[in-house]
């Protein structure tokens, strides 16, 4: 059983929120049809999944990621307004999101603009996921006038239809204020050898299980429901698990399916839009 240190307050979420998934970025489409297409089966508990041309939107639209990001946003749809009677069995709800790299505050606002504005222009995205984001207080200011302009931006893409989804990659937790610089914080990325002895952060039980996310790999399917249990246990309402790891020449894990992805929708549930 892992160690974990959690306030009283954060101990709510054990006994069963409603998990779904961010999928961080997968391959792209040519190379992960199947995982693309995954995303948008009816019942699928998506909460959104990021797309990443090249450390960007690439230079020019992706005939290929166009077509992709139009499915998933016909499916975002058609879970909003499709008129299902029962909301169990209805598509998914997920966002598609923008990849903008912050190169932990090294890169010039005038660059991660000119890459929002393409991502809004071409493939309609419903926010942004601001990888390798800085943790330390100092790089606040920076972020929040940064988050400030994608939220004025956002309105001009028909897919953010309340405003778009900001989601801060930290991968640990961040000095505190960063989350009212954003609607969701990426609390933990690594390994489940670390996952499984983690402790969360203590100001984050003064927020909801939506705020945070967790990305695990290495999760071997004798232990998923451990795994969810501390997803839920430290107050973390997004989560992608997979038993990829980032040996044996695989740069990153998080780029095609768990073996096990299957089983690990059937154990959360189906899909409720958000």
């Amino acid at each position: 059983m892992p160690h974990l240190t959690a306030p009283a307050d954060a101990r709510r979420t054990a006994g069963g929120e409603q998990l779904g998934f961010g999928v961080p970025g997968y391959a792209h489409p040519l190379l992960a049809p199947a995982e693309w297409a995954g995303l948008a089966r009816p019942g699928t508990p998506l909460h959104w999944a990021v797309l990443n041309i090249a450390d960007g939107p690439g230079s020019r639209p992706d005939p290929h990621c166009l077509e992709a990001a139009g499915r998933l946003h016909n499916a975002r749809e058609r879970a909003l307004h499709g008129g299902s009677p029962d909301d169990t069995v209805r598509a998914s709800g997920g966002r598609l999101l923008g990849h903008l790299d912050l190169a932990h505050g090294e890169r010039p606002f005038e660059e991660l603009i000119a890459d929002a504005r393409s991502f809004i222009d071409w493939y309609r995205i419903g926010g942004f996921y601001l990888a390798r984001c800085p943790t330390e207080r100092a790089g606040l200011p920076a972020v929040r006038r940064l988050t400030g302009t994608l939220h004025a931006l956002l309105p001009e893409s028909d897919s953010a239809d309340d405003g778009g989804r900001l989601v801060l990659g930290h991968g640990t937790h961040p000095y505190p204020g960063y989350a009212e610089a954003a609607d969701q914080l990426v609390t933990f990325q690594g390994p489940w050898t670390d996952y499984r002895w983690s402790q969360v952060a203590e100001w984050t039980a003064d927020y909801p299980p939506e705020r945070f996310a967790h990305f695990v790999h290495g999760v071997p399917r004798t232990h998923l429901e451990e795994a969810m249990r501390i997803a839920r246990w430290q107050g973390a309402g997004t989560i992608f698990f997979t038993d990829r790891d980032d040996r044996s020449g695989q740069s990153d894990p998080f780029a095609t399916l768990p073996r096990y992805w299957d089983e690990i929708v059937s154990r959360i549930g189906p899909g409720i839009s958000e």
